[in-house]
């Protein structure tokens, strides 16, 4: 029951911390802030045309969002993992929930990432660290987390750098692209990397696409550090210096977005990593995103299920005034309208 209870009060942890602690890049950014819309003051629109409907791995949703993953395993958890798929229901956007290891290891709180009666139609996805690939997990934890829950797709987060920092992490990294290859050949959903705020980079893009991955996660730097999370949790003076000297490390969204773009031009692409507005996501989406991930603007709202509304709705209207500001009625077309540009400072 130790290891058990240790994950258990490692997600409580990373809540509290998450809430209460300013754990965000120090100094950083995630690089959209280099970006400015070219303004269209004669839109020849009419607002009401623009249309945020979009498909991602074949399931349509109302808008280029999504919930990323975050939390479970414990009753706050529960909670917030129900008012957050109650938004996604409502406004038919995507979800993901946090690592579901913790109910692996403790079946009686798998109950706290069940979202599907709340949910039935969103684009949902089941969440597990690939390293645990090579702590005892296979095929057959992956079907489980994925059927518990029934995702449309597995996501494998990939966090180095966490498990790093984090006291007793989970380093043994070696091997592990073959083993994603024999899941994404096996199990019967889509495949999702993820980073989990330091990064992909173009050259592991490839190796992962390559090894079956249907579609990646940047979840690039520049919005919540993990290392600054673990070094927050930490009691050991090595794991709390470790997590100061590498809060900032990694690779900016916007640039993963645009390296992954120039080697997959037609891979499923999510952008996540600092976006904390419907402007931040307009710019990943005209980069060459497919959808545009936000977790803390999520969280902070969780604890009213009114403000999880307002959230939305302001994000859906932030998406809908940039595409009539810069005169296009579709994410589709703002792609191909070169509308977003460098700054000139930059």
């Amino acid at each position: 029951m130790g290891d058990e209870w240790a994950t258990q009060a490692r997600k409580a942890d990373h809540l509290r911390v998450c809430l209460e602690q300013d754990v965000q890049f120090p100094g950083a950014t995630n690089g959209l802030e280099q970006y400015r819309f070219q303004h269209c003051c004669l839109p020849e629109l009419n607002r009401s045309d623009i249309d945020l409907r979009t498909t991602f791995l074949g399931k349509s949703l109302a808008a280029p969002l999504l919930i990323s993953s975050m939390t479970g395993g414990t009753e706050q958890a529960r909670q917030i993992n129900q008012r957050l798929a109650e938004i996604a229901q409502y406004h038919q956007i995507a979800m993901g929930v946090g690592s579901q290891r913790v109910a692996i290891e403790s079946p009686q709180v798998m109950h706290t990432f069940a979202v599907r009666s709340i949910a039935p139609d969103i684009l949902l996805f089941a969440n597990l660290g690939a390293v645990q690939l090579n702590y005892t997990y296979g095929i057959d934890e992956c079907r489980r987390v994925v059927d518990e829950l029934g995702a449309d797709a597995l996501i494998l987060h990939l966090n180095p750098l966490q498990e790093c920092v984090q006291t007793r992490g989970d380093t043994n990294f070696r091997g592990l692209l073959a083993k994603i290859a024999t899941l994404c050949e096996t199990l019967p959903v889509p495949v999702i990397a993820k980073e989990v705020g330091n990064g992909i980079s173009a050259p592991m893009a490839e190796k992962l696409l390559a090894a079956g991955v249907a579609a990646i996660d940047v979840a690039g730097a520049g919005g919540t550090s993990w290392a600054k999370v673990e070094g927050e949790r930490a009691t050991d003076a090595l794991q709390q210096r470790l997590g100061n000297t590498f809060a900032d490390w990694g690779l900016p969204t916007a640039e993963c977005i645009t390296t992954i773009r120039t080697i997959a031009p037609d891979v499923p692409l999510i952008a996540s990593g600092g976006l904390r507005h419907g402007l931040d996501v307009a710019k990943a989406l005209a980069l060459g995103a497919n959808l545009g991930g936000l977790a803390m603007p999520f969280l902070q709202a969780a604890s009213d299920p009114a403000a999880l509304h307002t959230l939305t709705q302001a994000l859906i209207a932030e998406l809908t005034t940039v595409l009539f500001c810069t005169g296009n009625a579709t994410f589709s077309d703002l792609r191909q309208s070169g509308a977003l540009q460098r700054s000139a400072k930059d």
